[in-house]
């Protein structure tokens, strides 16, 4: 199962909670309705910035690089827009059968208050993310990046290496024709001592030739 999955079902489950309570406390205590959603938002704030916490401290831990760690944003995001989808719904199923629970319609339900629920998920969560990693970082060593390892791990994201790998071949090319140049004006020399090698025994047969018709 998906981390932002299990999350949204926590908190989908935890917010149904907290919005029973809520109708039920508000029943009981008509004049005290404001401050009791406020201290009942707080604390499901803070439940999810206590998972943040973990997670952000978790993630820091096993990927002391901060260039390879989790998505946590994203994870967190799609966990606070399920969350608070399936939140409202259910909240606004059990409203038709029960009716001391404060609710909207559906559609309000499922968009409005989807929205408010997801924010609430979202910025505790990224906020003790962010802390726990850099409580982490704070007493880590430095990150050493080199070394093959680490190059082969961002060659799909390393733009730099990208464009190494691709004027690798030119390189190549390049030196392989600077060799030929190189290369030419000895077999050039070669060529011509050879050349002259096989010029001078016919040039003295000639010369003979020529004496021997003189006598």
């Amino acid at each position: 199962m998906s981390k932002w999955l299990v999350r949204g079902l926590v908190f989908a489950a935890l917010m149904v909670i907290v919005r029973l309570v809520q109708g039920a406390l508000i029943n009981a205590f008509e004049t005290k309705a404001l401050i009791i959603s406020i201290v009942l938002l707080v604390v499901f704030a803070i439940a999810v910035a206590v998972w943040g916490f973990v997670d952000g401290r978790a993630d820091a831990r096993a990927n002391p690089d901060p260039d390879r760690r989790n998505d946590l944003a994203m994870t967190w995001l799609l966990a606070g827009l399920f969350a608070g989808v399936v939140s409202g719904a259910v909240a606004w199923l059990i409203s038709v059968f029960y009716k001391g629970l404060y609710t909207g319609g559906l559609i309000n339900e499922v968009t409005t208050f989807a929205a408010f629920t997801a924010l609430l998920i979202f910025v505790p969560a990224i906020i003790a993310v962010s802390v726990g990693r850099w409580l982490v970082d704070r007493k880590a060593p430095p990150v050493v990046r080199k070394g093959a390892n680490y190059d082969e791990g961002r060659a799909d994201t390393d733009v730099f290496a990208a464009v190494r790998d691709d004027n690798a071949p030119a390189t190549a090319l390049t030196a392989e024709h600077e060799a030929h140049h190189e290369a030419e004006p000895q077999t050039s020399a070669v060529a011509t001592a050879e050349r002259h090698e096989h010029t001078e025994p016919i040039s003295e047969e000639t010369t003979v030739l020529e004496d021997k018709r003189t006598d």
